[in-house]
């Protein structure tokens, strides 16, 4: 086995004994809830509370109270990472405008100690991303500065949440793909293992035609 094999192994594959990092989930006081169908594989999440709970074929959905995995909890610069292309310092510069803003760039580098072209980088990507607005003030001595503020939080707060659930969205459907892709396999008629074609179907992170 290569070095970068063995590595690649030793991180998909954690001691059963790593209680701190990889423990199954109580799903019954969570925040969210996730129902199923008991008809078909129709698998709801929600992060509020449905009083009668969710149906499906107007039926009852039932609610699952725990996973039959092992679930990594989730840390949160990798999630804003992931699913929005927000590293930690696009984070820092997003949270810093929300709390004292509005700021111009210079202020921002200067409060974050990052360099400030490096800031006005993230800042347009933020505005770009909609969760900054960008205006222009008027200096007293003439002139005007561009400055940062932030979106209404709840516009923030129900965007973000819809933008999650989207790539969520294409996260299930890569995972369905990937079971797809391995039942389609009992049934295939080849020499080569599961492992090539597996990743020969998912080049680049994405499921090939």
């Amino acid at each position: 086995m290569t070095d970068h094999a063995a590595d690649a192994a030793g991180r998909s594959i954690q001691p059963a004994d790593r209680d701190d990092e990889r423990r199954q989930i109580d799903l019954t006081d969570r925040e969210y809830a996730i129902y199923r169908c008991i008809d078909c594989n129709n698998v709801v999440l929600t992060m509020q509370d449905c009083d009668g709970g969710m149906t499906c074929h107007d039926e009852p959905m039932e609610r699952v109270t725990e996973t039959g995995l092992d679930v990594r909890p989730p840390d949160i610069r990798q999630v804003l990472l992931d699913a929005f292309g927000l590293p930690k310092p696009g984070l820092d510069i997003c949270l810093c405008v929300i709390g004292d803003g509005p700021l111009s760039p210079s202020e921002l580098a200067d409060r974050l100690d990052y360099d400030t072209s490096t800031v006005r980088t993230y800042l347009n990507e933020l505005v770009e991303f909609g969760l900054l607005e960008k205006s222009q003030l008027n200096r007293e001595s003439g002139g005007f500065v561009n400055v940062y503020h932030s979106i209404d939080l709840e516009e923030m707060r129900e965007e973000t949440l819809v933008g999650f659930y989207a790539w969520a969205g294409e996260a299930a459907s890569l995972i369905e793909e990937a079971n797809l892709t391995k039942a389609d396999y009992r049934d295939a008629n080849t020499e080569d293992g599961l492992n090539e074609v597996f990743w020969e179907r998912f080049q680049d992170g994405r499921p090939t035609e």
